[in-house]
């Protein structure tokens, strides 16, 4: 009896063992289960991110080049405006109205040697939220030149460049075009006419918002600069130097000339452009 009774024991205490067994055999496979539940979950989510980041720089490049061709619309017209709504892409809009100063001079190597403007003219700037998609030093619209003299160039400027904080950003500035025409002779002189626009964001207010942002482009007003530059020897050519913040360029515009040289009519036509904050 004493050892039948030993070998139930024993037996109880095997089948114990094994009934324990299973609940922590299961309680392993539910912690490795959510172990690789939450690994995988981390993995989209960083996946997820990784498409994200591109689409809002793309979101972002649409809605600056939008932007930028609002303000060229408006500009030739004082009293017109727009309302532009820009797009949440995960980055910052900053609207500086006192940065970014437009010097330009006139020479003809000889006798004409002048700065005719010397200004801020603003810049628009959208902080992106990565470098995902952000090709830098590419040009979205216009190029390079600080100044263009070439039939339908677009004044803007939009491009892709690391700001100061060595973040991403697009950047938006508006270089002056130029136009020339000659008008007949007078007192055995040529008539030149020259003249150059220039877009200045100098009068908008100073923007620094994230998110959605109805903003207000309107055209404040125009002035004309004149300036009258009569040459008794032939020029040939008169270069317009252009330093548009830390960029410099120039152009050479040909001038007519008669028996007793020529009159060089040169004008500028600043188009004052607001953006605003919309509050309606």
């Amino acid at each position: 009896m004493t050892l039948t009774f030993k070998k139930l024991k024993h037996s109880k205490f095997i089948q114990s063992r094994k009934a324990l067994g299973i609940p922590i055999t299961y309680l392993i496979l539910f912690v490795s289960t959510l172990l690789l539940i939450s690994v995988t979950y981390v993995f989209a989510i960083d996946q997820l991110n990784s498409q994200k980041q591109p689409l809002q720089t793309l979101t972002a490049k649409q809605d600056m080049a939008s932007l930028a061709d609002d303000v060229v619309s408006v500009s030739s017209q004082p009293g017109d405006a727009t309302i532009f709504d820009l797009r949440d892409s995960g980055g910052q809009l900053n609207v500086e109205p006192a940065t970014n100063t437009l010097t330009l001079s006139v020479t003809d190597n000889n006798s004409v040697n002048a700065v005719i403007f010397n200004q801020t003219v603003g810049l628009v700037d959208y902080n992106l939220a990565s470098f995902a998609g952000a090709n830098i030093g590419f040009y979205v619209r216009g190029d390079g030149n600080t100044i263009s003299n070439v039939s339908g160039a677009t004044p803007s400027q939009l491009y892709f460049a690391v700001d100061a904080n060595q973040q991403p950003a697009l950047l938006l500035q508006y270089r002056p075009t130029v136009s020339y025409v000659t008008e007949g002779v007078q007192n055995n002189q040529s008539i030149n006419y020259i003249r150059v626009y220039v877009i200045n964001l100098n009068s908008s207010d100073i923007i620094a918002t994230q998110g959605d942002t109805p903003i207000r482009i309107s055209c404040t007003g125009t002035q004309l600069i004149t300036e009258t530059f009569p040459v008794t020897c032939t020029p040939g050519n008169l270069s317009i130097n252009s330093q548009l913040g830390s960029g410099n360029g120039s152009i050479s515009v040909p001038i007519s000339s008669a028996s007793k040289g020529a009159v060089i009519n040169f004008e500028v036509v600043v188009c004052n452009v607001s953006i605003e904050r919309c509050t309606i």
